[in-house]
């Protein structure tokens, strides 16, 4: 009897583990399902390119493709025959960014030197990329900030132009000394620009200004500025010049201005339905050769917007095409359509890193495709794709329409109704009540659900790849065992940079996805991605603002903040003033004492927040870095923190009324065998059920839905109103028995003594901000810190499909 109720039990464990949807191949479909929960199906056929590719230009004579290829690993410049589609050179670059031109002859083509403030000058000769010079327009970051963008030529390749991101400015090139002939400042951070067909205007697109510059290049002045959506960044004339399209990421729309008057005369939104929820991140265009038919790619939303333009200020939805993860560029070359897919066609696992390789293999020390190739850096995992489609007629277009909407999660509907069932503790709409009053969202740092939850047996984890488990992490282990054990769970993100950003406001702009990878590959740039710098901000601000505008009562520790400064405006007078931001030097035990003394405060007063964010960070960890606290102790610190803030706000009388979140904001210091985006992520109240491994799909986004529809909020964007909340994980049965911390055996102040290979390069880390310290160098010393400073870690030769393939079949058997 005990065996027959023991098979009955296995069976049906792997029954959930088979049926439940994980991210891949989806079977029997040509549908690949991302870890968001969206999916993709790309048009066409595709070429693959290199890490993130930003901009694509054609030749004037279409011969010549060219791609730049601006990602955190290798960054490069592509070659493309347009005619046989092979890519005939290729030259990696120390530093670029998006800014690529051809000359008119097809003699040049002109590439950004990204911050190290040069345009690069290829010359073309016997279908390669030959000899290179520079035209510098200032030292190098961090002397001078500039970093060259959009970059454009005139006919006779006189004089090129070039916007800038980092000092804002318009650079006006002689190409015959290569010397800056005038730089113009500029209102805003610019992103592209473009030459009216009698190149006496020149048009920039404002990023960070909701407008378009215009320019009188024979003045050489800024003449006018022109209103447009928020995030303008590709722009687009017709032949004639008469008309100007400009694609605006934060609002998925087109603005169509008409030159002879610089005004605006229609805005097309490109969105799959009638929504302002941000989300589809318009950013690329293209007219077909009879300038009837405007291409638009919508990069969250993985397609293409078609338009009929025959008459613009008329303008007409023809439908949509499928294409890769995050389109960014779009161009047309005779009846071909074609797209650069930011990050490919496929999100997948990384089993073989970040982790050390053998002491003879020095490529896990160098930064590039090689190195990442081998260990799996999440940041420079994904290399983009460039798809070749033909222009559809009717009956094709049609079809690809529909296979859009069905790769599409979000709907209107699930604005106003999202998933769920009647009775739970979760409601569907806004206006229903929740038996649950007080949120509480503690937000940690870049662990894999591998790492800490891999030796769960209940769960689809993998023990050879587990760091961090139950002794080191008994807490987190005791929330997964007696409440719900997530090991279907993603974050949107993949490192900090934009992991903050989509952890409180569901997506992360265009600016932040294009810009971070520069600076997480030590190639310079801006960096401040928590509210510091408001060209990143989602339009409609983070959840706190909408907290804000709803009157729900709000607090946060740390977050976006740092002992009371608040980064963003609608934090301030919210922010708890004992609470420490991003430190390594404080512990988490701090960081639990602040919120316990201030939770007693504001208890005694009666004023509890209805939204709380607490950010408990140390399992960051500081490496083998000599007198600092070790990985292991660093990771169960903060696991005793969060144990602690658990126990405390458990034996309180809002406990009854209470619910908390916890997850990291992105899982990328660590392997995973499912997929590199998996992490650990957990829900603990009187109204989650007990002792239950539930394997649903869910993201940082549905995260945010649940919490929204406890809260009273609305969806931020088309990412939360889209994600599966997490009403499977809720009883309408409560218990409120209390949860009793439980102490870490592992010496919380264990201090890094060694002298070693690795310690000796962990001296050269920056710890004094998040993701500062060279993530695949950093991976590697916390693994040797675990496992011994000769080990190699095993490399799994399996997937989680090749795994539950394997156990359906073993249940059958």
């Amino acid at each position: 009897m005990i065996k027959k109720y023991l098979l009955f039990f296995i069976c049906f464990f792997l029954f959930q583990q088979v049926n439940a949807q994980w991210p891949g191949k989806i079977e029997n479909t040509a549908q690949v399902l991302l870890p968001n929960g969206w999916k993709l199906s790309p048009a066409g056929h595709s070429l693959s390119l290199g890490d993130l590719p930003l901009n694509m230009q054609v030749s004037s004579s279409g011969k010549f493709i060219a791609i730049t290829n601006n990602g955190q690993s290798t960054q490069s410049l592509q070659l493309i025959d347009a005619k046989t589609e092979k890519i005939l050179d290729e030259k990696v670059l120390s530093k670029s960014w998006y800014g690529l031109a051809f000359s008119k002859d097809e003699k040049h083509l002109y590439a950004s030197g990204g911050n190290d403030n040069l345009i690069l000058d290829f010359s073309l000769k016997n279908n390669k990329l030959a000899g290179s010079d520079t035209i510098k327009l200032g030292d190098a970051w961090p002397k001078r900030k500039i970093s060259p963008a959009g970059i454009v030529v005139n006919k006779n390749n006189t004089k090129l132009f070039t916007v800038t991101k980092e000092d804002s400015s318009l650079y006006i090139i002689n190409l015959s000394d290569k010397k800056i002939q005038k730089r113009i400042q500029l209102p805003a951070i610019a992103y592209s620009c473009v030459l009216s067909s009698d190149e006496t205007k020149l048009y920039i697109s404002l990023w960070g200004g909701r407008a378009i510059g215009v320019v009188n290049t024979i003045e050489e002045k800024l003449n006018a500025t022109i209103p447009v959506g928020d995030h303008p960044n590709e722009l687009l004339l017709t032949k004639k010049g008469n008309y100007l399209f400009v694609a605006n990421a934060n609002d998925n729309t087109v603005s169509v201005v008409s030159t002879l008057d610089n005004k605006v005369i229609e805005t097309i939104g490109t969105s799959l339905y009638a929504t302002q929820l941000t989300g589809s991140t318009t950013n690329g265009l293209a007219l077909s050769g009879d300038e009837k038919t405007l291409y638009i790619a919508n990069a969250d939303n993985n397609c293409l917007a078609v338009f009929d333009v025959t008459k613009p200020g008329t303008s007409q939805s023809k439908g949509f095409i499928p294409v890769g993860w995050y389109p960014t560029s779009v161009k047309t070359l005779g009846t071909k359509i074609l797209v650069t897919n930011g990050k490919g066609n496929t999100s997948m696992a990384n089993p073989q890193g970040p982790q050390p390789l053998s002491k003879s293999d020095n490529s896990g020390y160098q930064m590039g495709s090689t190195a990442n190739s081998r260990l799996q850096y999440i940041a420079g995992l994904f290399k983009g794709s460039l798809s070749f489609i033909s222009s559809p007629n009717p009956e094709q277009l049609k079809s690809y329409t529909k296979q859009v909407y069905a790769n599409t999660p979000f709907t209107d509907k699930k604005v106003a109704v999202a998933d769920g069932e009647k009775g739970n503790p979760i409601p569907r709409r806004l206006g229903e009540k929740s038996p649950i009053k007080h949120v509480f969202y503690i937000i940690k740092e870049n662990r894999t659900y591998d790492q800490v939850l891999g030796d769960m047996p209940k769960g689809n984890g993998d023990s050879t790849l587990t760091l961090f488990g139950k002794q080191i992490t008994p807490n987190q282990h005791a929330f997964a065992e007696n409440y719900v054990l997530l090991d279907n769970f993603y974050v949107d993100a993949e490192v900090s940079a934009d992991g903050h950003n989509w952890s409180m406001a569901a997506y992360a702009t265009d600016v932040v996805e294009k810009t971070w990878p520069t600076s997480y590959g030590a190639r310079g740039g801006t960096t401040n991605y928590e509210g510091g710098r408001p060209v990143t901000y989602p339009r409609g601000g983070f959840i706190w603002d909408y907290c804000q505008r709803a009157g729900v009562t709000y607090r946060s520790y740390g977050e976006f903040g740092d002992y009371g400064k608040a980064n963003i405006k609608s934090l301030q007078g919210h922010i708890c003033p004992q609470s420490p931001g991003f430190d390594m030097d404080i512990t988490d035990q701090v960081r639990a004492d602040a919120w316990i003394h201030d939770f007693d405060s504001l208890l005694v007063a009666g004023v509890v927040p209805q939204f709380s964010t607490l950010r408990v960070s140390n399992d960051h960890t500081s490496g083998q870095k000599k007198g600092k606290i070790s990985p292991q102790s660093a990771v169960a610190d903060n696991d005793l923190a969060v144990g602690r803030i658990l126990d405390k706000l458990s034996h309180s009388p809002i406990w009854k009324e209470s619910v908390v979140f916890i997850l990291e904001d992105d899982a990328q210091n660590g392997p995973d065998h499912v997929d590199a985006h998996r992490s650990p992520a957990y829900v603990i109240g009187p109204y989650v059920k007990r002792n239950a491994a539930i394997h649903t799909m869910y993201s940082t986004s549905g995260f945010l839905r649940t919490m929204e529809l406890i809260l009273g909020l609305p969806p931020m964007s088309q990412y939360d109103a889209a994600a599966m909340p997490l009403f499977e994980c809720f009883t309408n049965k409560p218990d409120f028995t209390p949860y009793n911390v439980i102490i870490p055996s592992i010496n919380l102040n264990n201090r890094n003594v060694g002298v070693n290979e690795s310690s000796k390069r962990s001296e050269f880390f920056n710890f004094a901000k998040e993701d500062s310290a060279p993530d695949l160098d950093l991976n590697e010393v916390i693994w040797k810190s675990v496992k011994g400073e000769n080990s190699i870690m095993p490399v799994p030769k399996r997937s989680a499909f090749v795994i539950l393939e394997k156990k359906k079949k073993d249940v059958d058997d």
